[in-house]
């Protein structure tokens, strides 16, 4: 396929990084977008190496926005991916073109909310809702809308995780919060998925080619790792038996 051009917003670590990388080394273009270009400086010349182009951009600054993208459109006249994985959605990107994909990187915590983990989830759940929503507004114009939602893997993503100072309060000491905190504690670093393994689902997927390739425009959510797709499971399951217990008094609630 004719390269594609990637607009990658979170690129300076992680999966932002990642995928970047691999988009790069298969021959497509990327414009990757970095908070502060000089705290990045590794990233910055790492993408920048491979051929690809950077572009600062707070996404927690609206204003910001708009600049960047038209900068970004300035390289390459066009963006055909926009990837959404900086915590803010650029939608504005590819809305005005006749095709492209936007991929919105939620989370199995997108999916079910695990103790402690409240806001987080919250998050997720809305990005899963907009993404739901953006594919039905956005399909009679070729746009189509992937959410990825990682499981467990292999990154610094829970080194991240503190506790507070004060610690928990008494009641809430031994209890769901203070043993899942206490499961992410002992997790990091240990964890069976491999970022690599996932970067490649995401592009075959993206692109069409691969393994995956066949996914491309069949599916709304990419569920990665086989503890997602358990969690998964087990929140279709368990959504399914609430709506078949409820039936019978969820069909009787129309006027008489």
């Amino acid at each position: 396929m004719a390269p594609q051009v990637w607009f990658i917003t979170g690129a300076s670590s992680g999966l932002g990084l990642s995928l970047s990388l691999y988009a790069l080394s298969a021959g497509h273009h990327v414009i990757g977008t970095v908070r502060n270009a000089s705290k990045s400086a590794d990233a910055v010349q790492t993408i920048q190496n491979k051929g690809g182009k950077i572009v600062e951009l707070d996404v927690t600054k609206a204003d910001a926005i708009p600049e960047a993208v038209k900068k970004a459109e300035s390289f390459y006249g066009k963006i055909d991916v926009l990837v959404n994985n900086a915590g803010y959605s650029l939608l504005g990107a590819v809305e005005d073109l006749k095709s492209g994909t936007i991929v919105n990187i939620s989370s199995v915590a997108g999916q079910d909310a695990l103790p402690s983990c409240g806001l987080y989830s919250a998050s997720k759940f809305a990005l899963e809702g907009l993404s739901e929503s953006l594919s039905r507004e956005l399909a009679p114009f070729n746009i189509s809308v992937l959410v990825v939602e990682p499981g467990a893997f292999r990154t610094n993503f829970l080194s991240a995780v503190q506790r507070n100072e004060s610690g928990l309060s008494e009641p809430y000491k031994g209890g769901p919060v203070d043993t899942m905190l206490g499961n992410f504690e002992s997790a990091q670093g240990k964890q069976k998925g491999d970022p690599e393994k996932a970067i490649a689902r995401i592009f075959e997927v993206v692109t069409g080619e691969g393994a995956a390739g066949g996914l491309k425009g069949q599916i709304l959510r990419l569920p990665l790792g086989p503890d997602c797709v358990q969690r998964m499971q087990a929140k279709l399951d368990k959504a399914n038996a609430d709506l078949n217990a409820a039936r019978e008094f969820a069909l009787n609630t129309n006027y008489d």
